[in-house]
């Protein structure tokens, strides 16, 4: 397996892909448009987040997206991961954790001393961050009216 970014073409995969991972990640509850995806991307990309891809024998494994995040209470910058995604017939093979690896060493060359995400609830990948290390910082509630 090889872990690198994206030349044009397979970034342009990865934005067709995206919904399908938006979609899982949020256990269902969101189907988004390609336009969504776009639009919120685009914004992260001209901040200068970035991809890493996973591949094999030219194979698009899966993909972290990742660049800086702001702590809503301290104005703190940290490296935050914004998608972890491994398609469907690739997963529990070991691609994600490569992946969360990959990610550690890049943010901590971009000068991070921490790193967070957010998971929907129930998403099984929780269960992968903590094992990485992962400790609840925040928990967002809903109530519906």
């Amino acid at each position: 397996m090889e872990i690198r970014k994206p030349n044009d073409s397979e970034l342009e995969e990865i934005i067709l892909l995206s919904p399908q991972a938006l979609f899982d990640g949020t256990m269902g509850e969101v189907k988004p448009t390609n336009e969504k995806i776009k639009s919120l991307i685009e914004p992260l990309l001209k901040k200068g987040s970035y991809y890493l891809i996973a591949t094999e024998n030219e194979k698009l494994m899966g993909w972290i997206l990742v660049g800086a995040g702001k702590d809503q209470f301290t104005d703190k910058t940290n490296g935050f991961i914004y998608e972890l995604f491994v398609v469907e017939k690739f997963r529990g093979n070991g691609v994600s954790k490569q992946l969360m690896r990959t990610a550690f060493d890049h943010l901590r060359q971009d000068g991070y001393s921490e790193v967070r995400l957010s998971a929907y609830a129930g998403n099984p990948a929780i269960q992968l961050y903590e094992k990485m290390g992962f400790n609840i910082k925040t928990v967002s509630m809903s109530l519906p009216l």
